[in-house]
């Protein structure tokens, strides 16, 4: 009876989840590449956020909480979500082509800012441990968010073609277009639907990390847990859209995460802490720092020549496992 109302509690968050990502799925459909994918981004990030501050501030709280989901965010997008996207369009096309500016464009706005907020803070001498100082936080999220602010006028004004199909097309999803009815009332429920996620993260908060410490697995798993549970959605849309043969709108939506995972994430929760003075510790150990920059190095090898097929999928399934393996057995 001790675990039954966090699984209880947990399925009907779930339930939530699903109904929001599916909402903006459908106004995504409506706005079209990559608009769409942007609506899913962002509703995916007020989730992840009404999370992650609900266990940081529950009970003795959680400094490290941002540092483990932002982390385990970018694992999850760039191995695991990616390396399922690659080897399911792989074993169905051979091969599979996108857009070699736009994975460029995701990556170079991604490397700097995983490692200002995740791996800088840990060399910083102007406070103690992992950790920024008020000002040195205030300065990395305003950077944080004109980079990644940069970047979406780039996405959406700048250089659209960027991030639509291979032939530079807008193929959608194969189904009809939402009608202006179904669309407004989507956007309604939505609304709704992230109020109720903000709502029933509180009472999921209060006792996930009682039931990970009784399943006897390491805090670091919260991290993990937090992240499988926003992602889980959106990495079904891009599994999807990889079977499709629409691998550039797999991209938008995993790479497009993980940016908006550190883009706005970050810097709301490092405003929220320093307004409640709550600590935010961000350096990662060294091990993640190893598994952080060879996911980069591999993520540069397989969108550098604007076709991929099975081989590098696999590759970043193996360094999603590593990664989860480490958290168990450090």
């Amino acid at each position: 009876m001790a675990t039954a109302l966090p699984v209880v509690e947990l399925a009907v968050l779930m339930a939530t989840v699903f109904s929001s990502v599916h909402h903006a799925d459908v106004i995504a459909h409506r706005l079209g590449e990559p608009y769409g994918t942007l609506v899913l981004t962002v509703a995916v990030t007020v989730i992840e956020v009404a999370l992650i501050l609900s266990i940081m501030l529950a009970g003795e709280g959680n400094a490290g909480l941002a540092r483990e989901t932002v982390f385990s965010v970018i694992m999850v997008v760039c191995n695991g979500m990616v390396g399922l996207c690659l080897v399911v369009g792989g074993l169905r096309y051979g091969e599979q082509g996108f857009r070699l500016p736009g994975a460029n464009a995701y990556l170079v706005v991604l490397m700097p800012l995983a490692t200002l907020t995740l791996i800088l803070p840990t060399y910083t001498t102007s406070a103690p441990g992992p950790l920024y100082s008020p000002i040195q936080l205030a300065f990395v999220s305003f950077v944080t968010l004109v980079l990644y602010g940069v970047f979406l006028y780039v996405q959406t004004i700048r250089h659209r073609d960027y991030f639509l199909s291979d032939s530079g097309e807008d193929h959608g999803d194969g189904g009809a277009d939402p009608t202006s009815r179904e669309f407004w009332e989507s956007v309604g429920q939505l609304l709704v639907a992230l109020v109720a996620v903000v709502l029933l993260a509180k009472g999921f908060a209060g006792s996930v990390e009682a039931v990970v410490t009784a399943v006897g697995a390491p805090l670091d798993a919260v991290g993990l847990l937090v992240a499988l549970l926003v992602l889980l959605p959106e990495t079904l849309a891009a599994l999807r859209a990889a079977r499709r043969n629409e691998l550039q709108k797999s991209l938008n939506l995993a790479l497009g995460s993980s940016l908006a995972t550190i883009g706005l994430t970050i810097p709301a929760v490092s405003m929220l802490a320093m307004a409640l003075k709550q600590p935010l510790e961000l350096g990662i150990d060294r091990h993640d720092v190893v598994l952080l920059v060879l996911t980069f190095g591999v993520s540069l090898v397989t969108f550098g020549g604007g076709r991929t097929n099975i081989l590098p999928g696999f590759v970043h399934l193996v360094l999603f496992a590593t990664f989860v393996f480490l958290i168990f057995v450090p």
